[in-house]
């Protein structure tokens, strides 16, 4: 059994289990480890702390009567599980596009998943069409956005107190776009260049949304060295006026009788525009220019082939 396919037991074993799970009762349960007991501690510790590196929450809990000393492992569903954000069908359907597509590289896509309730193919996910590098603070500042949580780390010897609004992927490296409480104004942090650990503060909603400004910063799809072109995005009316909140009124071209809007959109990353389209799915098209067009059907059939 491939050592993947053993944490994944593992951890469903302690997510599932009612009570604290004594050593002798996991490997009574658990295949894939070896029957003396001494080879399955020496394995179950190393996967134990693996899971632990990864930021799983495996605790270690009374078993019965705290008087007997025996002692068992869980993982609390309460610390484990992301809040739910409240995708609908269509959007967790694109999230499960969107993960077949983009491999996140040092985080464990297919697990993520499953905790925002997509589903995964028994065979596991397509190959990857492109990749990301992880970083260590995506997961508590992706439920420090969702929650509208304040965080404080350390920057540039600093401590920091911050409102984050947004994380985005530029030139080969994540950043946070957050309102700075000290400084009283938007800043942009590199998360490779964080000194500490992020961590959440405050009560939840403690803030609004992005801030007026935010969607002025340069969007991913201009962030390349590829040829510049004007892009001709038609949204249909359910998602129009988002799609004109994000990118600006100034990039309006045509409202339309039946609500939907014709957007020009700047780009020269091309791999980045097609990642926003995919997220509008059907209710989105590229009107032009055609080679444009071309260029994302093609990208679109070959996702479909993988």
């Amino acid at each position: 059994m491939h050592r993947l396919e053993r944490l994944i037991n593992l951890v469903a074993a302690l997510l599932d289990a009612e009570r604290p799970l004594t050593v002798d009762q996991l490997r009574d349960r658990l295949p894939g480890y070896a029957d003396d007991k001494a080879t399955f501690r020496r394995a179950f510790e190393r996967d134990k702390e693996t899971l632990r590196d990864l930021g799983v929450p495996i605790a270690l809990e009374p078993v019965g009567s705290a008087d007997a000393g025996v002692e068992g492992y869980r993982i609390p569903k309460e610390a484990y599980y992301l809040r739910d954000p409240g995708l609908a069908p269509d959007e967790l359907a694109a999230l499960h596009l969107a993960a077949s597509a983009v491999r996140l590289e040092g985080a464990n896509g297919v697990e993520a998943l499953w905790k925002l309730g997509g589903d995964v193919a028994e065979g596991g996910p397509a190959p990857a069409l492109a990749a990301l590098p992880g970083a260590d603070h995506l997961a508590p500042l992706f439920a420090a956005i969702s929650a509208r949580q304040r965080v404080v780390f350390t920057y540039r010897g600093r401590a920091r107190s911050v409102a984050p609004h947004l994380l985005s992927f530029r030139n080969g490296h994540w950043y946070l776009v957050a309102a700075d409480d000290a400084a009283g104004e938007q800043r942009s942090y590199r998360l490779d260049r964080l000194e500490s650990e992020v961590a959440a503060t405050g009560p939840e909603g403690a803030f609004a949304g992005r801030p007026p400004g935010a969607a002025a910063r340069p969007q991913p799809w201009e962030l390349g060295g590829g040829e510049p072109v004007a892009a001709r995005l038609l949204v249909d009316a359910g998602q129009a006026g988002w799609a004109v909140g994000h990118l600006g009124r100034q990039a309006v071209e045509e409202w339309r009788a039946d609500g939907s809007v014709v957007l020009t959109v700047p780009v020269t990353n091309r791999d980045a525009f097609r990642s926003f389209v995919l997220g509008f799915l059907d209710h989105a098209e590229v009107l032009g220019p055609p080679e444009l067009r071309a260029d994302m059907v093609a990208w679109l059939e070959a996702l479909c082939r993988g």
